[in-house]
């Protein structure tokens, strides 16, 4: 049986949700302040968090990088497009906008938890002198570690998955569709270069590389 918790001071929304999780079959969590939620998680494992941003204590923007090992989906009345994608970019799965449809959320509750979680539970993903750490989502180039935001990480997790295969831009945008909604067509260009660039500076070597025709391929050569 699946484990989520649900993050939010508000009592009342707090017991909607538990009521509709329980009645999907979900076991649920609750923590009604920021700083009630690190606790909870750091003794308990759920398997996808609900995080409300407007906590008492630490706000929601507070505690979301320090819960990156598991999956979170924002649920808040906050509904501009920037805050969106600046906590999407910032580690969320998914941003839902209060009030939403029940049938909404369980849907996208069922998509994340569907995921296959091999990213968190597998091994270190190595090209070379290039490894990335899902646990840790920590990326390294011969022990140097590279800051990534988070559309440069599911590119590269993506590429290390594939290593030596061109991937054309259609395939990479629907391949990290889920983890990074935020990125299009016209802004995967930047993101392809920012990652590049980083790589290029750790490393001195290329390890993404431009195929004419098709799109980019990762190698260590």
């Amino acid at each position: 049986m699946k484990t989520i918790a649900i993050i939010d001071d508000d009592i009342h929304i707090g017991d909607v949700l538990e009521q509709l999780l329980h009645r999907e079959g979900y076991q649920v969590l609750r923590a009604y302040s920021g700083t009630e939620a690190l606790y909870l998680l750091s003794q308990q494992r759920p398997d996808l968090v609900l995080l409300d941003l407007m906590l008492p204590g630490l706000s929601g923007e507070e505690v979301l990088p320090k819960i990156q090992s598991f999956p979170v989906i924002i649920l808040s009345a906050k509904g501009d497009v920037e805050n969106k994608v600046e906590l999407l970019q910032a580690g969320a799965v998914d941003y839902i906008t209060k009030p939403f449809h029940p049938q909404e959320l369980l849907a996208r509750i069922g998509v994340h938890l569907r995921r296959p979680r091999g990213e968190e539970e597998g091994q270190v993903l190595t090209v070379g002198e290039l490894s990335l750490d899902p646990l840790s989502r920590q990326v390294t180039v011969a022990g140097q570690e590279v800051h990534l935001t988070k559309t440069e990480y599911a590119i590269l997790k993506l590429f290390l998955q594939h290593p030596n295969q061109a991937l054309s831009k259609s395939v990479i945008l629907e391949r990290i569709s889920l983890d990074t909604p935020d990125c299009t067509d016209s802004s995967l260009k930047q993101h392809m270069s920012n990652l590049r660039k980083k790589l290029r500076q750790a490393s001195g070597k290329e390890y993404l590389q431009s195929v004419w025709g098709i799109g980019f391929r990762l190698t260590a050569s």
